[in-house]
């Protein structure tokens, strides 16, 4: 019986991005279900992850996998043959999960902030997104991608918060790429993959649906 693949996210979201690369990547045939997560969640959706009722969701011949870093690991071990994202010695795949889960901590939630918030606290957070991505650039290197000569769990963790760049920039009045050049020269690399170009939003259709967003909550 072939598998039966789908997916259940939001296109803004940089953690549905996550799933739509690594699917892509792997050549994954599936079925994308579009959520609309602020006002009417699907009964598929509350069913599949009762907990916290959030995208984005992998079900996989009916048996749900939520929150992202772990369905990315969940594809990658299910479908192992096909341009693996996790290495294969233990210790080199503990420290991609290490930098995966500095992007869910660090890189997310200062980017949130820097988009958020106003004066004392916008700088405060323009200055640890950098300090992230700083710290990034170092664990890359010389190399092309975190993964090496290809696309790597890291690679997927981080690349959909690239989209979000105009985001953080219009917001935060300041220019990633003058700042951390690397890290940018490296988002366009990624780019130049199918599975990531196709992947990843519009970056002024992003800023747009932020504007939209802080409206509706009253926020300036």
């Amino acid at each position: 019986m072939a598998d039966e693949v789908v997916m259940l996210g939001f296109w803004p979201s940089p953690y549905s991005m996550r799933l739509r690369i690594a699917l892509a990547e792997k050549g994954i045939k599936h079925e994308y279900k579009e959520e609309d997560v602020h006002n009417n969640k699907s009964p598929l959706l509350l069913k599949s992850n009762p907990v916290h009722k959030k995208v984005p969701i992998l079900i996989h011949n009916g048996k749900p996998v939520s929150e992202s870093l772990m369905a990315l690991q969940y594809i990658d071990e299910t479908w192992i043959d096909n341009a693996p994202l996790l290495p294969s010695d233990p210790y080199l795949r503990s420290q991609a999960r290490f930098w995966a889960d500095f992007v869910d901590n660090k890189v997310a939630t200062f980017g949130r902030k820097v988009w958020m918030t106003k004066g004392d606290e916008q700088e405060a957070a323009k200055k640890g997104f950098l300090d992230c991505i700083e710290l990034l650039e170092g664990e890359l290197g010389e190399k092309p991608y975190f993964g090496g000569e290809t696309l790597g769990f890291v690679d997927v963790a981080l690349i959909p918060f690239y989209s979000w760049l105009s985001v953080y920039e219009n917001f935060g009045n300041f220019s990633i790429e003058v700042e951390r050049p690397e890290f940018v020269a490296w988002g366009k690399r990624c780019l130049q993959k199918e599975s990531v170009s196709e992947s990843l939003p519009d970056q002024q259709k992003l800023y747009d649906f932020v504007l939209q967003f802080k409206k509706r909550r009253g926020v300036e």
